[in-house]
């Protein structure tokens, strides 16, 4: 997962683990704050790299665990309401994550992977309308941020926005030639947009 730390953390196991992690390196990081929580059972920030790292490994249910612990130990972590918010769009549970988010945003507005995030559940729980605009203010926060390009994409192409949908395909194309999902997704785009458009001259 990429850049989801949205606290500042300065313990030094903390830092090591979060290099760690940055490098790829889950298990290593996940056994560092294990070992920081051995010595302090009440460290908000090792549950939160705990859960971010089994968030990358698709571990969702390891990583619920430690984020409730970490929510129980402080409410008010942004982080911590974050990324749970984010498990739980991961495994489907759109209105709990839109409730988590909400709250992240709460703690910390206008940070754009929390909008970009609120967003994306918004729109996936039946909330269409406002998860666009947030999608929209996330990326006027970080207007190259591949991930808020290509969700707010995804997003334009199942509403059949074709032309606004490729706009912003191709410039994650422009920042990453190499981003997988938006060369998909370009093609998706193209493909229908073919398909509408035989659908129209038969129809004339």
């Amino acid at each position: 997962m990429s850049d989801s730390s949205v606290t500042h953390q300065t313990h030094p196991l903390i830092e090591e683990a979060d290099r760690m992690k940055n490098e790829g390196k889950h298990m290593e990081a996940i056994k560092l704050c294990e070992k920081l929580l051995s010595q302090d059972l009440t460290c908000i920030e090792a549950y939160e790299e705990i859960g971010d790292n089994y968030l990358s490994l698709r571990k969702y249910e390891n990583a619920e665990k430690a984020l409730k612990q970490a929510i129980k130990l402080d409410d008010k972590s942004a982080n911590s309401h974050y990324l749970l918010g984010f498990v739980y769009s991961c495994t489907g549970k759109w209105e709990e994550s839109v409730s988590l988010l909400e709250k992240s945003d709460e703690l910390y507005p206008n940070h754009p992977e929390i909008l970009r995030c609120l967003g994306w559940s918004m729109y996936h729980c039946g909330q269409t309308k406002r998860g666009l605009i947030l999608l929209e203010r996330a990326l006027f926060l970080a207007p190259n941020d591949p991930l808020i390009l290509n969700d707010i994409g995804v997003c334009y192409l199942n509403e059949k926005d074709f032309d606004r949908s490729a706009f912003l395909f191709k410039k994650v194309l422009q920042i990453e030639p190499d981003n997988q999902k938006a060369k998909e997704c370009l093609n998706a785009v193209r493909f229908f947009q073919r398909e509408y458009e035989k659908i129209r001259k038969m129809k004339d």
